[in-house]
């Protein structure tokens, strides 16, 4: 027995001492691969044939087998990845899509509630400001009192309709540029500490925003309504609701086979949408109610509060503690503790600006497994979705401010607008999308659930939502009753299932571990888009108001136009395969180099 245990101790040393002189760090999993300089691609595969009945798990053992992404499965029964790590706990601490379901509607509500009256009490705040500064200069100048949020059609002319654009184009800027630079930071530190946690600092930076504009609102005469973008300054260094969804769609990837997210996605734009559809009508009736515009946001910040303290203390965390160190392990991220000398943190600061779009570089993957249809898919595929988020982004507001100024609707009418598209959104979403996903792929497979890139259906439905919104906006710039423009709005809800499918379609074509850098970097385009559309799409309504208004709607529908366009460049059945190296790396004469292929990725 002795002898054994010194044994065991030899071998346990002389492992230590190849590590210490290997150039590679070992993966968590036992399937590595090491090739020498001089090996060919054929003794690699030898070298792997060898090891892998070692390796790999008996495939006798009641049907449980491992994939080829390291998917554990078990045949008939299609598992995602990961869910042996929570194998033996109870349901009440299993991860599940459902978990976070349920509050996140809360959060979407409380979003859509506020929506419209946000926007009005900027507008009161600013004509009030307006005509104050007005009569300041004409003495003779009768000034009408200013109800905060009501109807107040003396605000309803081009000079206060382009100044709350223009602030509307502030605040978006002071929340975008931030969550631009924190989404991906968000998404990525998601993959290593947990969803859950990058999440609630989203919730917290929503919950600091409602509390400024609560102060605004209750001391207008102590705050001006500028201050109200120190609000958007706390949203954006949360990420705003940007980096929920985006973080929200990473739990859900982590427990949702490959071939169902798309309607699992749709679930959560569904509860999006549905929060802005019921949102708004129940935040008319209230302030209609109660008389006060701030009821609505008090209500609203209670919603968030309650969001929080249920991530925190009710929802499991999708990602194992062993997935989480995994993710450090093959991470480059260099904390700010490890920078000692001012000189190293002046360093840090200016790399970590000027490298604030590096993790669009797994959007254009050049590692072993990738090649160019990869790359121009996940290219094609982040623009078309950038895009059609840019569109909508980018008229929310106008569309808002555009229907008070040209059809005389108050808030409860345009509450009733938002919400007759949003419920038609939500119906296309959870009936129509899930209902024409199961007609057309059919009921669930029983066989291997494989990574294989996006299919021709989910192409089909993208380039079909894309239409629909192309019809709604070009029916946006024509028409001019209310009666048609709730109908152009129905009928451009219906691209609202073109969001998940994107989404979807983007995190089939990489490997499980790099779902939250994907969707981290898709965070970064959509904080962007939400700089640079409403940017444009603010400046040219207050440009153009009162002279041809419905302009803006005219560029909306033409960047539609691009979208759809763009959208028959992808292509079905392409995927990032890390286990693989990708014939271009072959054919560029890189066989002969020194390869570790692990859980993670290739090192090269």
């Amino acid at each position: 027995m002795e002898n054994e245990e010194v044994f065991e101790a030899d071998v346990v040393h002389g492992l230590e001492q190849m590590h210490s002189h290997s150039p590679y760090r070992p993966t968590p999993k036992g399937h590595d691969t090491v090739k020498a300089p001089s090996a060919n691609l054929e003794s690699e595969r030898e070298i792997h044939h060898e090891e892998s009945p070692l390796l790999l798990p008996n495939r006798g053992d009641g049907g449980r087998e491992t994939s080829e992404h390291g998917v554990s499965e078990t045949r008939g029964s299609p598992k995602w990845n990961g869910e042996g790590d929570f194998e033996g706990r109870p349901w009440w601490n299993k991860p599940s899509v459902f978990w976070l379901l349920p509050p996140y509607f809360l959060f979407t509500l409380a979003y859509g509630g506020t929506l419209v009256p946000r926007i009005n009490l900027i507008l009161s705040l600013i004509c009030e400001e307006y005509f104050s500064e007005k009569s300041l200069h004409d003495p003779s100048f009768q000034m009408m009192p200013i109800i905060l949020g009501g109807e107040n059609p003396q605000c309803r002319i081009p000079e206060v309709q382009s100044l709350v654009s223009k602030f509307t184009l502030y605040c978006n800027l002071a929340s975008g540029l931030l969550s631009a630079i924190i989404s991906p930071k968000l998404g990525a530190l998601s993959d290593r500490y947990g969803r859950k946690w990058m999440m609630s600092v989203t919730i917290l930076g929503s919950i600091l925003c409602e509390i400024v504009i609560v102060v605004v609102a209750r001391y207008p005469n102590t705050f001006s309504v500028n201050w109200i973008l120190l609000g958007y300054v706390f949203d954006g260094l949360g990420g705003t609701f940007i980096a929920a969804m985006a973080l929200s769609f990473a739990y859900a990837s982590d427990c949702t086979v490959p071939d169902k997210r798309n309607v699992v996605f749709g679930y959560y734009h569904g509860c999006l949408f549905c929060g802005i559809a019921i949102g708004p009508i129940l935040a008319g009736y209230i302030v209609k109610a109660t008389g006060q515009l701030l009821s609505i946001f008090y209500i609203a910040l209670g919603a968030h509060s309650a969001f929080l303290l249920f991530l925190l203390f009710v929802v499991p965390e999708s990602l194992s503690q062993k997935r989480q160190l995994q993710a450090r392990e093959k991470s480059e991220f260099v904390g700010v503790g490890e920078h000692q000398t001012l000189s190293e943190w002046y360093h840090y600061t200016i790399e970590l600006f000027t490298n604030m779009f590096k993790p669009l570089t797994i959007l254009w993957p050049t590692g072993a497994g990738t090649n160019p249809a990869v790359r121009r898919n996940l290219a094609f595929l982040a623009a078309v979705d950038t895009t059609v988020f840019g569109v909508a982004m980018g008229s929310l507001a106008v569309v808002i401010i555009y229907i008070e100024y040209e059809f005389g609707w108050g808030i409860l009418e345009t509450s009733a607008f938002v919400s007759i598209v949003n419920i038609s959104r939500v119906f296309t979403l959870l009936v129509i999308l899930p209902v024409a996903s199961r007609i057309l792929r059919g009921p669930r497979s029983n066989t291997e659930q494989r990574l294989s890139g996006c299919d021709s259906i989910d192409l089909a439905i993208i380039r079909t939502a894309i239409f629909f919104d192309l019809l709604g906006y070009i029916g946006y710039a024509t028409v001019r009753t209310g009666s048609l423009f709730i109908i152009c709005g129905a009928i451009a809800s219906i691209g609202g299932m073109g969001s998940p499918s994107l989404q979807a379609a983007l995190t089939k074509h990489v490997p499980p571990d790099r779902t939250g850098q994907v969707l981290g970097a898709m965070g970064l385009l959509h904080a962007s888009a939400r700089v640079v559309a409403p940017t444009i799409f603010n400046l040219i309504y207050a440009g153009t108001v009162g002279k041809f208004t419905q302009t803006v709607f005219v560029c909306l529908a033409a960047t539609f136009g691009v979208a759809f366009i763009l959208s028959w460049f992808i292509r079905p059945h392409v995927y990032w395969d890390q286990k693989e190296q990708s014939n271009d790396s072959i054919s560029d004469g890189r066989a002969n180099e020194d390869i570790f292929q692990g859980d993670g990725g290739t090192v090269r």
